[in-house]
């Protein structure tokens, strides 16, 4: 039996975007730098969960976190060149949700505030 073999790097990319918040994370960027107040509210996201995701996506090059010297301090995050390519990718999904997915039971977690129109 011929046993097709998962490329490495695929299974990679499908590991980070799998993980939870990370997708809204970066449809919330997809809008543009924005400082970590605005994303926690734009999606609904603990401080904490939101910190470790953005470590994450930063460590892995799809974030970028600028420090402005300010008082107070200004740090805002946004997609680097490899995050905003994912964005194609995004559409693809929302669209084929849109097709094939099922709206959640009422009472259940509703649709977050994001759009991905420009």
């Amino acid at each position: 039996m011929d046993k097709q073999q998962i490329c490495p790097r695929f299974e990679k990319a499908v590991s980070i975007l799998s993980k939870r918040w990370t997708a809204l994370i970066i449809f919330q960027l997809l809008k543009g730098a924005q400082r970590f107040c605005q994303i926690e509210s734009g999606i609904g996201i603990s401080g904490r969960v939101l910190s470790d995701h953005l470590k994450m996506l930063e460590k892995e090059g799809i974030v970028s976190r600028k420090v402005y010297d300010e008082t107070p301090v200004r740090i805002e995050y946004s997609l680097t060149e490899k995050g905003r390519d994912l964005e194609a990718t995004l559409r693809e999904i929302q669209k084929w949700a849109e097709k094939w997915v099922d709206p959640p039971d009422e009472g259940a977690e509703s649709a977050r505030n994001i759009s991905m129109e420009k």
